[in-house]
């Protein structure tokens, strides 16, 4: 019996200022509208959130793809997953620097690789034998960005602080008023199976080389037919110390709601390690949960009977 397609997107959890709320509302809106064509068409909710993705790596308004933060030597470099609940494959990527659009070579991996996870340069590799082209790491870089780095980087200089992520210094580097714009779709088919996708650029100012949450199996992303799709965004490290998405998929699998999940998910975040962030999450009932503990997450999703978008959602 076919099952009502469904589809959830997010563009990030963090205090997000004003002026970037609407972009940030359309931004969500169009990945979906994108996602949705996929799903109404009878394609799988694989194709879904990987297309719902592109959209979101190709709008500068995100920590995704092109307009990045850039790292401590003003580079961008880029991770994404992308997981399939009806087999748990999964293909994932970390630090590439010439990918404009990771979560492709994330689906190729997934696809055509017995391997999970490619990073650098062998990820590149790989993208660029499976037909994907490589791009300059200048192309994935934007104005706004090298001077977010630059005025960073002189309130370090200014203050006399160590960069390093156990400094005081480093803990402000993830705190909810520095963007965490982070992507990720999660979707049902008509077939009645799930899948996940998450995509970032990590956070700004981070060593060349660090590795968030995003592109973990079941830390930033996770699917499995047999629990739950979900996808997250905020601080990587308390993530993925928590293995939050794979946390949450398990507690639906144990007969909870997929709402409450997420709420649980966010406190957990917060009461273990003081973290913070959001989640997106969904079920092969077609039932979802969004929740964040963060001021602001943008996020969008659309079902056969509703559609909707917004910023300020579930807020603890």
């Amino acid at each position: 019996m076919p099952t009502d397609p469904v589809l959830v997107v997010h563009g990030g959890a963090w205090a997000m200022p004003d002026d970037m709320v609407e972009a940030h509302i359309q931004g969500a809106r169009n990945a979906l509208q994108a996602g949705w064509r996929v799903l109404d068409g009878g394609g799988s909710a694989l194709d879904a959130v990987e297309e719902a993705v592109v959209i979101m790596e190709d709008d500068d308004t995100f920590d995704a793809g092109r307009g990045s933060f850039l790292n401590r030597e003003g580079r961008v470099q880029l991770d994404a997953l992308i997981m399939d609940g009806a087999t748990l494959r999964a293909g994932g990527v970390g630090c590439v620097e010439h990918l404009l659009n990771p979560v492709r070579a994330a689906r190729k991996i997934l696809s055509e690789s017995p391997h999970v996870y490619f990073v650098g340069e062998g990820a590149e590799k790989f993208a660029a034998e499976h037909g994907i082209p490589l791009c300059k790491n200048e192309d994935l870089i934007i104005p706004r960005e090298m001077e977010r780095l630059r005025k960073y980087q002189q309130e370090i200089a200014r203050a006399g602080r160590s960069d390093d992520s156990s400094s005081q210094a480093g803990k402000e580097l993830f705190a909810p008023e520095i963007s965490h714009d982070t992507v990720g779709a999660v979707g049902l088919d008509r077939d009645g199976n799930i899948a996940a996708a998450t995509s970032t650029g990590g956070t700004l100012n981070k060593a060349p080389g660090r590795l968030g949450d995003s592109s973990l199996i079941g830390c930033g992303c996770y699917a499995d037919n047999l629990s739950a799709a979900a996808s997250t965004t905020g601080w990587g490290e308390p993530i993925m110390k928590l293995v939050l998405a794979k946390w949450t998929a398990d507690r639906i699998a144990a007969g909870n709601l997929p709402e409450w999940a997420a709420q649980e998910a966010m406190n957990h975040l917060k009461q273990r390690l003081d973290g913070h962030g959001g989640i997106i999450v969904l079920n092969r009932d077609g039932q979802i949960g969004i929740a964040h503990n963060t001021p602001r997450m943008a996020w969008a999703y659309r079902t056969v009977k509703k559609q909707e978008a917004g910023i300020e959602r579930n807020a603890l």
